[in-house]
């Protein structure tokens, strides 16, 4: 799942779970069962990409998140406080920020190498168009029952 998937879902999690001691293990975990889901991200069919694009295309990814989540809290969930939900999006992305150095500085040691090689495990890529319209219906779906209880 892409990182706004990621931290959209932290942000849900954020907005219904005030006590960080259950929201945080409850995000993290939302990382790996968000990744079952077949779905397109920028790290999918990234051996033809650059390396400069497949990074420039993960931190747009990250920055488009922080802002939708931002939006999410301030039009449903204004209650929410900022700092708990961005530790909380921080949360449901850790598997992602561990790896990074793996894929983008090439540190192909432990922690970065075990944790890309455990979410390889659970990622299950499903090229665009799909693998995003899949992301679009299960995030909107998230976050309307979220609203609604």
């Amino acid at each position: 799942m892409t990182a706004t998937g990621h931290a959209l879902i932290g942000t849900v999690i954020a907005a219904k779970i005030g006590n960080p001691a259950l929201a945080i293990p409850i995000a993290i975990g939302s990382h790996f069962l968000a990744d079952t889901l077949p779905h397109w991200d920028t790290g999918t069919n990234r051996i033809k990409k650059t390396h400069a694009r497949f990074f420039v295309e993960s931190l747009a990814d990250l920055i488009i998140g922080f802002i939708l989540s931002w939006l999410l809290i301030t039009l449903f969930f204004p209650s929410t406080s900022l700092p708990y939900a961005f530790l909380i999006i921080i949360m449901a992305q850790l598997p992602d920020w561990i790896t990074a150095p793996y894929l983008f500085l090439n540190w192909n040691f432990s922690p970065f190498s075990t944790m890309y090689n455990i979410q390889k495990k659970f990622d299950k890529e499903l090229d665009a168009p799909w693998g995003v319209i899949n992301q679009v219906i299960v995030l909107t779906v998230i976050v309307l029952i979220a609203k609604i209880f």
